[in-house]
């Protein structure tokens, strides 16, 4: 009991910031937590940049615009550090006999150790619910991304190069997960910008963001598309912003469009709903 008491004493003496609930409950494997908080989310561009045609296009593909900035606060949740690995995503397809990833034949994108590509948003998602665990919402992606700082990458805001981030063709295929570590974010997660754009929980609709729920929003009840993060091997500067947004039809399989798993704090808020594909 000394010992507990000696180690606890001490942990709370180098991070004082962390509350014993915290402590208690340990981050999943390969997860790592983000705490409950206010954090701003989005652009500050003006409202004037809206247009206002686009409130009427269900066929608009690019999410945008991210703005207006605005407060959201986010329950706490953990988050895979890293993007699924195509090993890790090949065991759920041979435990549960289903259909490979589009491109598991493909020498480009079909090591182990790099990121699960060509697979659907169901398909990413039924992966999650395996694990128990589900996609991230847009919010919970972005606070992971973000931190605490009013940064444009995950990293801060020097501009993207290639010892941040897997982008623009230089590589012209997807790397091994958690390759760069300069390019990480505050909490410690891998590749938010760069090597594979990421499936998110939410339906899309351009304009969310003008009446979106101060409190973990979840996007719209139902849509065309699904909201994809993160900007991905191919993307250039400007759409590996960490508030860029973009979607795309959810049974998509692409070599540039992966994902990752969020899991609530709360285990039995765990799975939310699962909106229909």
């Amino acid at each position: 009991m000394k010992i507990v008491s000696t180690f606890l004493a001490a942990v709370f003496c180098l991070f004082p910031f962390l509350a014993f609930s915290e402590l208690a409950l340990l981050a999943p494997k390969g997860m790592v937590l983000i705490t409950k908080g206010v954090y701003i989310m989005g652009s500050h561009k003006s409202l004037i940049e809206l247009n206002p045609g686009d409130l009427f296009s269900i066929d608009r593909h690019s999410l945008g615009p991210e703005n207006p900035a605005h407060n959201v606060l986010v329950d706490s949740f953990y988050i895979d550090t890293h993007e699924v690995s195509h090993g890790e995503y090949m065991k759920f397809v041979k435990v549960n006999m289903l259909k490979e990833p589009r491109f598991a034949n493909d020498p480009n994108f079909n090591n182990f150790k790099q990121p699960v590509v060509g697979v659907s948003w169901k398909e990413a998602q039924s992966y999650c619910i395996w694990k128990g665990r589900r996609l991230p919402t847009e919010a919970e992606w972005e606070k992971a991304s973000r931190g605490k700082r009013s940064i444009k990458y995950p990293w801060g805001n020097e501009d993207p190069n290639k010892k941040k981030l897997n982008f623009n063709q230089e590589v012209k295929k997807t790397t091994i997960v958690g390759s760069y570590g300069a390019g990480k974010s505050d909490y410690q997660v891998y590749d938010l910008a760069g090597n594979v754009s990421e499936w998110i929980y939410d339906w899309h609709l351009p304009e969310f963001y003008l009446f979106s729920p101060k409190k973990n929003p979840l996007g719209p009840k139902k849509g065309h598309y699904k909201v994809i993060r993160g900007g991905n091997w191919r993307s250039n500067a400007d759409d590996v912003k960490m508030v860029y947004r973009n979607a795309t039809i959810p049974s998509i399989r692409k070599n540039t469009l992966g994902f990752r798993c969020a899991q609530s704090k709360a285990r039995s808020a765990s799975i939310y709903p699962d909106p229909s594909e």
